[in-house]
This record gives structure tokens, sequence and C-alpha cells, in this order.
């Protein structure tokens, strides 16, 4: 069952004031930080193309790809008149094209969505394949830290004008996997619907997903706390991580 489904006609409401101009930036300083001045870009996992909107304006030849119908229909929206932009309902495990790219990119925790281990190397290794010697990958998770003692455990609460939701988590420490029970109440006129989610995590120390990257091909991989050029510290909540092919 495709988790996006429901989620997708509100997300860009509820991630409004998310900067996505200020994370499409920080990706650019990332090329330049390594000297890559790639033009064929593969995004995974796009969601409603909020990211990819800054690649199609800024030229590139962009090639995203989601699992949700609903996110990619949104993402169609934004990014349709753009002839330099290709959408594809792909999965990021198993995922397939016949062209490799200059850099690969994948925001917003998308990594943390791939439960098994097996499946985060089967991703890494395909990364790799449609990588172009000399290629970048760039992508951030969430950390453990911020999985098992920031959002696992706790219930979060929002009231917004039209949506009013509650986000219920628990953190299991035996798979180190975080469950998001997440309920929304949508006005519609003077009623609200209601619609619930459930979304799952897994909670990666920095150490696994580097043997990950290397079992993968990759020999050089740097993690930063994102947004900077910092080194992650222990209470670090998103961590990004560049490979270079």
């Amino acid at each position: 069952m495709n988790i996006y489904n429901k989620f997708a006609k509100v997300y860009d409401e509820l991630m409004n004031d998310f900067d996505y101009e200020n994370w499409f930036n920080y990706i650019e300083d990332i090329f330049k930080k390594y000297k890559k001045s790639p033009k064929k870009v593969l995004e995974m996992a796009c969601g409603t193309g909020s990211l990819s909107y800054y690649f199609a304006e800024n030229g590139y030849k962009l090639t995203c790809f989601d699992l949700s119908d609903e996110m990619l229909s949104k993402a169609y929206d934004k990014l349709n008149r753009y002839k330099n932009v290709k959408l594809v309902k792909q999965n990021m495990i198993d995922f397939e094209f016949n062209e490799k790219f200059e850099a690969i990119v994948s925001i917003c925790d998308s990594i943390n969505y791939i439960l098994e281990k097996e499946d985060l190397i089967n991703t890494f290794k395909n990364v790799y394949d449609h990588l172009e010697d000399g290629g970048i990958f760039t992508f951030d998770i969430n950390s453990y830290y911020k999985l098992k003692n920031t959002l696992g455990n706790n219930i979060f609460i929002e009231d917004r004008e039209d949506i009013f939701y509650t986000w219920e988590n628990l953190f299991d420490e035996s798979s180190n996997v975080c469950d998001f029970y997440l309920t929304f109440f949508l006005r519609e006129e003077e009623n609200y619907k209601r619609f619930d989610e459930h979304h799952r995590e897994r909670a990666y120390k920095v150490e696994e997903v580097l043997e990950a990257l290397k079992i993968a091909g990759f020999k050089t991989n740097h993690i930063y706390d994102c947004f900077t050029f910092d080194t992650p510290r222990e209470k670090t909540e998103r961590i990004n991580f560049i490979s270079i092919k």
C-alpha cells in the first residue's frame, strides 16, 4: 500500500514553511565544494517536486521519480511546463534507467524509509550503477538520535486554519524502527474530514550507512551536519552524506 496516497493532498500545505530553495542552494554548494558541475541529475523520491522545481528553473536536465502516483501528480502540476524535466514512477530500491547521471540526489530523509539493511545496500548499489565515473551522490537522513530521542515516543499536535493533526511516534529499540501514527482533520466547508496515516522510518547509525555505501562500491564518503560543512555532533538531527563514484 502506498503510504503517501492521502498524505499527498496536505503535504505541500504542511511543508509551506520549509525552505526548498535553501536546500537547493546547499546542494549547489556541495557541487562547488567537490568541484562538480553536473548538468544531468537524477532525483530520487522527489515527492511533490518542490526541490525539483529549483533544478528545473536553473536549467538542469532532470529526471525525478517517486513511488506515489498522487505525489507525482502534484509534481507534474509544478513541472509540466519544463522541457528539461522527466517524471517517472519508480522505487528507490530497484529503480532502473537506461542511462547514467552526473549527480543523484535525495532529500527529506527518504532513505530512512528503507527499513531493511539489504534493501539499503541494494539502493546504494543501484545509485552507484547509475552514476557516471566521478559522479556525486548526496542524500540526508534523520539521525539515530532524532528518531530515538526527539521524535520517538513523543506526541505532537498542530492546529492550523484548515488542518488539525496529531502525530504519535513509537520507537522500537529492537528493530530501530520509528512508527509514526498521524491523524488529520481537514476542513471542508463547515465540516472536518478525518484520515489516518502510518509511516515508518528506520534509525540508522552513521557507521551502518557508511558500511552500506562501501559495500555498494563508494570509496569516497563524507558526512556533515546538514546545511553546513560541519562535522555532525552527538545531537545532530539531520546528517548529510556525500559519496563520489
